[in-house]
């Protein structure tokens, strides 16, 4: 995945429900991780706007329920059966609170359901309620406690229907004698279906919050990757830098006095070498103000024949030998061979004595880049860099040729000097 597709997937989406508290059926230690990213929403201007104002959803479902129960409310009404048409009223209003108290809610509206059943069975139940109930309490429970409670709430309208309901002569006679079970099994299934609405949009919620805690991880690991390259190219723009300005400006000491030409050509060759750090630094360092894209990846002007020149300017017998095809036109690629170049010739600089000859050749065979660095320098050579310093070097060329699917050795070799062999592999479109 690109940077930029990163970006889109981890940018905030849509703001979370008032109050501060986790969207219904995430769990909070996920839905608190990172309050500012999120999964872009995929929701219309409406859907949105309820789910941004939570307290205008509730009042839609008390709403949606009122219509559902208008034939309970109208014959408990025109029957003047009070206290009946003020409990599915409470009802429907109790489901303001589904949020606060789901499993309270449920509890009351199958209590009241009940009582208004078997007090007046020719009213029918005021399921809808119940179902709007089960829902929210599916948004907070696994599937098969999800079921389990559907069940239960279930038990006191079917048993009543199974076993308690009596229809009217007439009406048995026309529609059989299973129309109690018929009722009954309707119940369950009611229940079932609302409960499973509410465990389909749990998992959903779920899923979106697993892509967004994803989203997150990878968004943090893209953050330390590109603080460990911004790492590798200070470590070599760095420590290239000041090695060959210290080798210059030594060079230029000794040749003080015996030629003072030569001594300002070093200097002159000093102060060029520099500027081009200090630039480097600027490339390298504008990537922590702004993407600069492959412009902040380039090597140095003037590429490996430029940085061989350098070297021999600070003293460094060093040839440069390259087979094959071009590099590839890509950057990034010819950045890590620019450096690991650079990196092997810097650690020869700093540790290598003695030296008569030191080689770089670059060969190309199709997809495939060998790099190797030897010289024959003397005991100071042979002693291995991670000794001399940091090793971080050495480990920064090795994670430039992963990039790459690529390896990289560096050791003694025979014969006395220092020897740095990398294989890189580079494929269109990476």
């Amino acid at each position: 995945m690109s940077m930029d597709s990163m970006s889109r997937v981890i940018r905030t989406g849509g703001a979370a429900p008032a109050g501060g508290a986790p969207p219904v059926g995430v769990p909070a230690s996920l839905a608190g991780a990172s309050p500012t990213v999120a999964l872009p929403a995929r929701r219309g201007r409406l859907r949105q706007y309820l789910y941004e104002h939570p307290v205008a959803m509730d009042g839609v479902v008390v709403a949606i329920s009122l219509i559902l129960s208008l034939s309970a409310l109208v014959e408990t009404g025109r029957g003047g059966h009070w206290w009946q048409f003020a409990v599915v009223l409470l009802a429907q209003a109790a489901l303001m609170v589904r949020r606060q108290a789901p499993w309270l809610l449920l509890a009351g509206i199958v209590l009241m359901d009940a009582v208004i059943l078997y007090a007046t069975p020719e009213l029918g139940s005021m399921s809808a309620a119940a179902w709007f109930a089960l829902y929210v309490v599916a948004l907070r429970v696994r599937t098969l406690w999800a079921l389990v409670v559907a069940l239960a709430a279930s038990i006191p309208s079917a048993a009543y229907f199974a076993f308690a309901y009596k229809p009217g002569e007439q009406f048995l006679a026309e529609h059989g004698p299973f129309i109690g079970l018929v009722a009954s099994v309707s119940v369950i299934l009611s229940n079932l279906v609302a409960i499973g609405v509410g465990i389909v949009v749990r998992g959903n919620r779920l899923h979106q919050t697993e892509l967004r805690e994803w989203a997150i991880r990878r968004a943090q690991l893209a953050s330390v990757q590109e603080r460990n390259r911004i790492a590798r190219e200070m470590h070599d723009v760095v420590a290239h830098s000041l090695t060959v300005m210290v080798a210059l400006s030594d060079g230029a000491s000794r040749a003080l006095e015996r030629d003072p030409e030569k001594a300002r050509a070093v200097l002159g060759e000093l102060s060029t070498t520099g500027r081009a750090a200090l630039a480097d630094m600027r490339r390298v360092l504008g990537v922590l103000r702004a993407d600069s894209g492959a412009a902040g990846r380039e090597p140095t002007p003037g590429g490996l024949q430029a940085l061989i020149e350098g070297f021999r300017a600070a003293g460094l017998p060093v040839v440069l030998v390259q087979e094959g095809e071009a590099l590839p036109d890509d950057a990034t690629f010819r950045l890590a061979v620019f450096r690991i170049v650079q990196e092997s010739l810097t650690n020869v600089l700093r540790y290598a004595r003695g030296l008569s000859r030191v080689e770089v050749r670059v060969a190309r065979e199709g997809t495939a880049v060998g790099i190797l660095v030897e010289d024959d320098g003397g005991a100071a050579s042979e002693g291995s860099a991670t000794e001399l310093g940091t090793g971080g070097g050495i480990a920064g060329m090795r994670e430039r040729a992963a990039l790459f699917g690529g390896s990289l050795t560096a050791g003694p070799r025979p014969g006395g000097g220092w020897r740095v062999n990398a294989e890189l592999h580079w494929t269109e479109g990476t």
